[in-house]
């Protein structure tokens, strides 16, 4: 897909449909973009700082050049999709078109495996603030300068290497509470060879899956967040807290069981399940709805 961009100097003018940073940074899928006074989102990504802000039809991506756009930012943010199809299909669910209308420039980032992995990992009974102060640890200690932005400075997320050597009482000092020995493990199977993070996301889904839940820390939830947000499996859909209650809510009785609604989400939405379940998710937690 081409793009109608504007060069000028270190920041890009891009006119792209259907993309909003404050949906696509606040509907749970990623931990490491935070917002600034400007109504800015300033995040690291693939070893790049960037800064990304909407203005009326355009989306301004500071720190950064047409090279590195076209290398890494159509991937990360999911550009050559049209996601105005996506939520065409939806909204032929009165509920979802909603849901929809209410998140319409949400787009499921590709980002990276293994960050993906130790991320959702933190993330499990964690809330928000706690799980980026924990992973911005992590890099900060364990991963590598990568520049200053705005006054502060960024750091990578660390590899499977360098994170495997770290203890399980170094990773608790990062505010990951009895997540210690799950990253350590994780780390560790991944350095060595046991899963090979980077190369199984062509095996089918239920097999993926399984792969995953492998690995210490992981369970139904966080495999299905690492399948949909880093590994392009978009019939994956995620169950937390907000979209069993959505669930609940609108399509399935009370104490329906994570897994029904799990299988439910996937027959009802097919392969659109994890774009359905971002939007029902960000439309549950603003709103507050369900019990």
């Amino acid at each position: 897909m081409k793009f109608n961009l504007v060069e000028d100097r270190d920041k890009l003018i891009v006119n792209i449909k259907n993309f909003d940073p404050t949906h696509i940074f606040e509907c749970g899928q990623c931990f490491r973009w935070n917002s600034e006074e400007d109504f800015s989102f300033t995040g690291i990504a693939f070893g790049e700082i960037l800064n990304v802000k909407k203005e009326d039809e355009s989306i301004i991506f500071s720190n950064t050049n047409t090279d590195d756009f076209n290398d890494i930012w159509v991937e990360y943010f999911d550009l050559g999709r049209d996601y105005g199809k996506v939520k065409d299909k939806l909204s032929k669910d009165p509920i979802l078109k909603e849901a929809v209308n209410f998140g319409s420039g949400i787009r499921i980032l590709n980002q990276d495996p293994f960050e993906t992995l130790i991320s959702f990992i933190i993330s499990a009974n964690n809330g928000i603030p706690r799980i980026k102060k924990s992973i911005e640890i992590i890099c900060e200690r364990y991963g590598n300068y990568i520049g200053d932005y705005n006054e502060k400075s960024y750091y990578s997320f660390p590899t499977p290497e360098e994170l495997s050597k770290v203890s399980m009482d170094e990773l608790r000092e990062c505010g990951v509470g009895f997540r210690d020995k799950y990253i350590y493990s994780a780390a560790n199977m991944v350095a060595n060879g046991e899963i090979d993070i980077y190369n199984i996301k062509n095996l089918p889904t239920n097999e993926l899956r399984k792969e995953l839940m492998k690995i210490p820390g992981v369970g139904p939830k966080v495999s299905d967040c690492i399948m949909l947000f880093s590994m392009e499996k978009h019939d994956a859909f995620p169950i937390d807290v907000w979209v069993k209650r959505v669930m609940e809510h609108f399509y399935l009785k009370e104490d329906t069981s994570l897994m029904k609604i799990q299988a439910y989400g996937q027959e009802k939405f097919k392969n659109l399940a994890g774009f359905a379940q971002q939007y029902l998710f960000y439309y549950a937690r603003e709103l507050g709805i369900g019990k």
